[in-house]
C-alpha cells in the first residue's frame, strides 16, 4: 500500500483507500483521518471495515452493487393482470400486493410495478349511478342549454338543499398542525343537531343566495322561493334547476309557482344530480367549512356557514360548464350497454 501512494498506475480510489489504512495503522482515529484526507467518517470506517474483514482484496475491489431490474416473464405478468381484473381472492373483495404475490409466487414489489405500468389500483372503487330516466334526453339538453345559453334579460340559479348538516363538537380539544406532524382531532365527537342549508347559485356571476332552516319541507322550500323572489330585481325571469326530490313538486308549490309567471323550473334527470352546479358549492363547504369544524350549538353551525357564503359572495367566482349535451348523452349510452352486457352475463 505504501508502494501504491506513489506510483502513477494506481487509480485515485485504490490511493485513497490505501492511505485510510496506512493512517489508521498509525493510531488515528475516524475523525482524524477523515480530516486529514478530506472526506467524510463514515466513509472511513466503512473501507477499514472491509480491510479487517478481507484484507487488502477488500479494498481493492469495489463492493457489489446490483444492477438493472430483470424484466419479469410476460407470461406472469399477464397472469397478474388476470387475477386483478377477472378474479378475487377468497374470504375477500379485492387484491392486496401482498396476497396476490404470495398468490402468484413473486415478491410484492413485483406486483406493485405490475399494476402501476398497467393502470391497476384494486384498493379503490368508484361510485356510479346511470340515469333510468325515460325523458333524460330532453331533460339534459334543457339544463346544459341553460349552461352553454342562458336566456338574455333573465337570471338562471341552481337550486337544492344541503340537509342534515351535522354541528359536531369533538370530545377532546385537537392539537394544530406544525411542522413533520398533521392537525389532529378525535375520531369521536358530541351531536348538537342538525340544520338544512338552502342555496342558490347563480351562474352568471357564482353569487350564492343561502338561508339555514331547521327542515327541509316543503314549507321551507317555499319560503326559500319567496327569499330569491326578494333578493332579485322584479323584472328578471327567474330560471331554477333543481332535481326530483319531492318538495321542490308539492302541490303548494306548484301553485305558488303559477301565480308567479317569472319563476320557470328546470329538473335534472333521475339520478343526474351531478348536473347541478350548487352541489359543487356545497362541496366546498363541506371541505373548507364543515367537515373540520368543532360546533358546539346549532348557532355556531349556522354562523360558520353563514361566514363562509358571506366571504364567497364577497369574491364570487363563477363554475363554468364546458362539457357539451351530447358528449354526455353518449357516455351514458356506453354506460348503458355496458350495464346490459354485464346483466345479461
Amino acid at each position: 500500500m505504501e508502494r501504491i501512494l506513489t506510483s502513477r498506475a494506481a487509480g485515485a480510489r485504490l490511493i485513497e483507500r490505501s492511505r485510510i489504512v496506512l493512517l489508521a495503522a498509525d493510531g488515528l482515529n475516524n475523525l482524524e483521518i477523515a480530516e486529514r484526507i478530506g472526506i467524510n467518517s463514515i466513509k472511513v470506517g466503512r473501507w477499514r471495515q472491509r480491510f479487517v474483514q478481507w484484507g487488502f482484496a477488500g479494498i481493492e475491489r469495489d463492493a457489489y452493487r446490483p444492477g438493472r431490474i430483470a424484466p419479469l416473464d410476460p407470461k406472469l405478468v399477464a397472469t397478474v393482470v388476470e387475477k386483478t381484473t377477472r378474479e378475487t381472492p377468497k374470504g375477500a373483495t379485492n387484491w392486496s400486493a401482498a396476497r396476490l404475490a404470495k398468490e402468484v409466487g413473486i415478491s410484492e414489489s413485483s406486483v406493485l410495478r405490475i399494476w402501476r405500468s398497467n393502470g391497476l389500483k384494486p384498493h379503490q372503487v368508484r361510485t356510479f349511478k346511470v340515469s333510468r330516466d325515460p325523458n333524460f334526453a330532453e331533460k339534459l339538453e334543457d339544463v346544459v342549454g341553460l349552461y352553454l345559453a342562458p336566456p338574455e334579460h333573465a337570471l338562471v340559479f341552481c337550486v337544492d338543499e344541503k340537509s342534515q348538516i351535522q354541528a359536531l363538537d369533538r370530545t377532546q380539544p385537537g392539537l394544530p398542525i406544525k411542522r413533520g406532524r398533521a392537525g389532529t382531532m378525535t375520531h369521536d365527537y358530541k351531536r348538537h343537531g342538525t340544520t338544512t342549508l338552502f342555496a342558490a347559485l347563480s351562474i352568471a356571476d357564482g353569487q350564492v343566495i343561502g338561508t339555514c332552516q331547521s327542515r327541509h319541507t316543503h314549507v321551507e322550500w317555499l319560503k326559500f322561493l319567496k327569499l330569491i323572489d326578494k333578493q332579485t330585481p322584479p323584472e328578471k325571469q327567474i330560471h331554477l334547476i333543481a332535481d326530483n326530490y319531492a318538495t321542490h313538486k308539492h302541490p303548494t308549490v306548484t301553485r305558488w309557482l303559477e301565480r308567479h309567471p317569472r319563476f320557470h323550473m328546470h329538473f335534472t334527470p333521475t339520478s343526474a344530480s351531478w348536473l347541478n352546479m350548487v352541489e359543487r358549492f356545497f362541496r366546498d363547504l363541506t371541505t373548507q367549512c364543515v367537515r373540520r369544524g368543532v360546533f358546539r350549538s346549532i348557532a355556531a353551525l349556522v354562523a360558520a356557514i353563514e361566514e363562509h357564503v358571506r366571504i364567497h359572495n364577497a369574491d364570487p367566482k363563477p363554475f363554468i360548464w364546458t362539457a357539451k349535451a351530447t358528449d354526455i348523452l353518449e357516455k351514458v349510452k356506453r354506460a348503458q350497454s355496458r350495464l346490459q352486457i354485464i346483466q345479461s352475463a
